[in-house]
This record gives structure tokens, sequence and C-alpha cells, in this order.
């Protein structure tokens, strides 16, 4: 009979703390591998057993973890954060890598967790395009802000201008000052 077995991942942006406990709470396994997906199913893949479910806390790798961790045939869940903070600081005095990967072991054998859903690549993707947007909208709103306060010293002033008027009235108002213009030339 082969023995049943539970993964608590510590995730990093480098590194990944790796605990492996069967089903009586055994450690099998502590180890640490890059955070990468294969890396981390390599690991796995050279212990002899079959994997219940293998946790990490919700973060910035999560949908990449997931993702890259079922493709591989491993039954990843993602858990809530707050739930795992609770649990890792509940089992262990010294907060390191490797014990907050052995409490995450440990609520993963268990099973007192809430799993997190996993948002699809496309639906992250298109998170990614609206933020994008978002950023890029209020970056350019801020830069305009910054060209008419620099200009209002001088008493200067841009005015209500449509967007596609902006570049030639601030063009308009310095002209005839020549380190003003170098300076908005620069910045439009």
């Amino acid at each position: 009979m082969t023995r049943v077995l539970y993964v608590g991942l510590d995730v990093s942006l480098a590194m990944t703390s790796i605990c492996v406990v069967d089903a009586e709470g055994g450690v099998i396994l502590e180890t640490k591998a890059v955070s990468d997906p294969a890396d981390i199913g390599e690991v796995l893949a050279g212990i002899d057993g079959t994997f219940e479910r293998v946790g990490f806390e919700a973060g910035p790798l999560s949908q990449w973890l997931y993702n890259g961790l079922t493709s591989a045939g491993l039954p990843a869940v993602c858990i809530e954060a707050r739930d795992a903070k609770a649990a890792m600081v509940a089992m262990n005095r010294n907060k390191n890598d490797r014990n907050d990967a052995r409490s995450l072991a440990q609520l993963i054998r268990s099973g007192w967790f809430k799993a997190v859903h996993v948002k699809s690549t496309e639906s992250q993707e298109m998170r990614t395009l609206l933020m994008s947007r978002e950023f890029f909208v209020n970056k350019l709103r801020d830069h305009e802000n910054e060209i008419r306060g620099l200009l209002r010293p001088f008493g200067l002033k841009v005015g209500r201008v449509a967007t596609r008027d902006f570049e030639a009235r601030v063009r308009e108002l310095v002209e005839g000052h020549p380190n003003l213009e170098l300076c908005m030339s620069a910045l439009l």
C-alpha cells in the first residue's frame, strides 16, 4: 500500500521551503527548491507515495505555482493567507521558512483551512490589462498636472484644454522662454 503524503510550501520570490509529511504527521522530507513549479515538482517526484494535497498560502506567485503544479499532476491547494498565518503562529515560536513549511504541511494534512479560488490565466491577463491601463491613465494625468504646476510660478496657465491640444498649448505658453522651452520639450 502506498503512503499518503501532504506537502507544505513556504514560497518566497527566490526559494521555496518544502515540507512533506505522512498521514500521521511524521516529517518525510524538509528541503528547499527554486521557486518554480518545475523545480518543486522535480523534488516531489523523487518521493515514494501518493500526494493528497500540496498547499501554499495565497501570494503573488500563487496562480503561476498552482497552474504549474496542477499541470504536473499534483493536487495543488492555495490557502487563505490569514488562515495560514494563524496556523503558523499557533504552531511555532520561531518563525522561519522551514518552520512555516512544516506548519503549512500539518495544516494541509488536517484539512482545517479555507482554499482560495485561483484565477484562470485568461482572467489574470484581463486584470493585468485593466490595471496597466489604469496605471497609464493615472500617470498621464499626474504628468500633465506636474507640467501645469511647473508653469504656474511664471504666471503661465494652461487652463482647460482637450488632451489633443495640451502639447500645443504648453508650447505656446513657453515660447520665448528658452529654459522653459527646453524643460517642457523634454517633459512633453
